[in-house]
């Protein structure tokens, strides 16, 4: 079966639902004013020559966000705004000493200096998606705007650091090829798996790594069957290698990070035939689906255990939830396709404090049901 790797083709959800091109168009150009440029509600700043992302619950600059608007810039074809964020991050966040020399740490101040000096793997790792895609789509530049040879680096030290003594610890762990949650931890996070971006790293990799990184999409892709609950679906923030809950602080728990992972099996879905797992993307988005669109129908943006039993707290980032799961329609084949891509579309950019995480997975979606989120290569 095509994908869109193959083919160039991606999935307009929107206007198969009937909703016209020039909807879809001024609605996205809304939401990228809104997050990039509003004055009361957007959470990207410029200072000279360079631009960053503000956590807004957390009043923080994280490698997290500002990855992710590093791939929201290449996808929108903005890149003066990616070039200010990526010479942000090198300056202020990249490590260039000590244990954790060649990542990037997780949060900075707003001014630049360092609340963490540990990294975040989901960061580096879209990072370095990023960055190939912007090497394909605007050329390679000199110095750090050599986009290529900055992937090729940065994955280089996160399959190898730790092969010498004192020189930290990889991202991945070399037995098994799991993400973990961060380098010096044995647990990973189930939202942090991204076999569709593993499959396009084993292409242009330094060489050497490419059979790592093939073996990396194949282990996430059987990890992610273990971890995601057998009927709702729904994946813990953080787990064990063999996919069971790590009750770490309280992240065995189906809350904000593990939103992502039906937004990861919608993106899988569309970007990589895999035919191990492309059966049960599309059955888990479907179980994802009907979990919030009728076993907790009313009671859906609270907190659960991943097989459905409710904590009664409400969800922190509510917004993103409704977001991540229109995204698994990518995916999914249910009679809740289209009722979850249509609540998406008439639920508003979140405003205030939280809005942060909230509307990075909501332009995501946006992107993604547009048939604009792609591969460039």
């Amino acid at each position: 079966m095509p994908n869109a790797f193959e083919t160039g083709t991606y999935t307009n959800l929107f206007a198969e639902l009937g909703y016209t091109q020039q909807q879809i168009d001024e609605r996205l150009q809304s939401i990228v004013h809104g997050i990039f440029y509003d004055e009361g509600e957007r959470f990207y700043y410029t200072e000279g020559d360079l631009g960053y992302i503000v956590d807004t619950g957390n009043i923080d600059v994280r490698s997290e966000g500002m990855s992710y608007a590093m791939m929201m810039f290449v996808q929108l074809n903005m890149k003066e705004e990616f070039d200010r964020t990526w010479r942000w991050a090198m300056k202020n966040m990249y490590q260039t000493e000590g244990e954790n020399r060649g990542y990037f740490a997780w949060s900075c101040n707003l001014d630049g200096t360092k609340r963490a000096q540990g990294p975040a793997p989901d960061g580096e790792e879209y990072f370095a998606m990023a960055l190939f895609f912007a090497s394909h789509r605007w050329g390679d530049g000199d110095g750090v705007l050599n986009y290529s040879k900055q992937a090729r680096d940065l994955l280089h030290d996160c399959v190898h650091k730790g092969e010498k003594p004192g020189d930290g610890q990889p991202m991945w762990n070399p037995q098994n090829k799991l993400i973990k949650f961060v380098p010096n931890m044995e647990i990973t996070d189930p939202s942090y798996h991204l076999p569709h971006f593993y499959d396009l790293f084993a292409l242009w990799a330094n060489e050497n790594d490419r059979e790592f990184w093939k073996q990396a999409a194949a282990a996430s892709r059987e990890y992610m069957k273990t971890t995601c609950h057998l009927v709702t679906g729904l994946a813990p923030e953080y787990s064990n290698y063999d996919g069971t809950p790590n009750n770490l602080r309280d992240h065995h728990l189906f809350y904000s990070d593990a939103y992502r992972v039906a937004a990861n099996i919608g993106l899988s879905y569309e970007w990589a035939y895999n035919p191990t797992s492309r059966d049960w993307e599309s059955e888990t988005a479907d179980n994802i689906q009907k979990f919030f669109h009728e076993t907790v129908k009313g009671k859906d943006d609270l907190v659960y255990e991943i097989d459905g039993t409710i904590i009664d707290r409400p969800a922190l980032h509510p917004v993103g939830l409704i977001a991540t799961n229109a995204m698994a329609s990518l995916a999914a084949k249910g009679k809740y396709r289209e009722e979850a891509v249509r609540k998406f579309w008439d639920t508003p950019l979140r405003t205030g404090d939280r809005r942060y995480y909230d509307n990075c997975l909501y332009l995501f979606a946006f992107l993604a049901l547009s048939g604009q989120y792609r591969i460039y290569k």
